[in-house]
């Protein structure tokens, strides 16, 4: 068996999405909204679904709410919030490589961020299965913008917080959303295929399987 390519990367901070980019929640996510709707009497199929993916999810329903007759986004919000945290709902896992990625830039020091559409409690649940919250200097999710993905104020607010020009930044996504915001924010941008096909990152500079193949360049950050 050949062994996989490797992919280096350098940066003087990276910011990762979280949803689909360190942990894999689409699943959770789809059952979540999938309930929503069925309960409500509408349709949902793939198409509508992934209108979700990347974006805050009031942000997302409120292209939809009209269709429900009656309850406001922020109510539909609690419900699928419901669904989601429930004991019926499916489990999140790592994304392959996010946790050895993380320790690895951690160690070497490197400016941490996660920028995520969901929120607070969801992202700090969701990093314990990365290596913990205590990994990353800093975390921007949805109660922390006005407007977000495909809107770049998440990733600017980050860059800000950790002192870095968006130039000498990387992003790291799965959904087109985030790739727009990734890169009108004016950061560099890696992309993965475990939410969209590669076609629809193709605003990324890399697109890749999976986190497994990436390496920190030892020849460009001094170490």
């Amino acid at each position: 068996m050949t062994a996989p390519e490797l992919h280096h990367i350098q940066a003087k901070a990276a910011l990762f999405d979280l949803d689909g980019t360190l942990v894999a929640t689409e699943h959770r996510s789809r059952a979540a909204w999938t309930r929503l709707f069925t309960n409500h009497g509408l349709p949902c199929d793939d198409a509508l679904l992934a209108t979700f993916v990347g974006r805050r999810g009031q942000e997302a329903l409120a292209d939809h709410v009209h269709r429900f007759g009656g309850p406001t986004v922020d109510e539909l919000f609690e419900e699928a919030c419901g669904y989601l945290m429930g004991p019926d709902s499916p489990p999140p896992f790592a994304v392959p490589g996010a946790a050895e990625l993380l320790a690895d830039l951690h160690a070497r020091g490197v400016p941490l961020a996660v920028v995520t559409s969901g929120l607070r409690a969801h992202a700090t649940e969701l990093l314990a299965h990365v290596g913990g919250a205590g990994l990353f200097q800093v975390i921007i999710t949805a109660e922390d913008v006005s407007v977000g993905k495909p809107d770049p104020q998440g990733y600017l607010a980050a860059c800000r917080a950790l002192g870095v020009h968006p130039a000498d930044g990387l992003a790291f996504e799965d959904a087109p959303a985030g790739v727009r915001a990734a890169t009108a924010a004016g950061l560099r941008c890696v992309a993965l295929t475990t939410t969209h096909a590669e076609a629809d990152l193709a605003h990324a500079e890399v697109v890749l399987p999976d986190l497994t193949t990436l390496r920190w360049s030892q020849s460009l950050d001094g170490r």
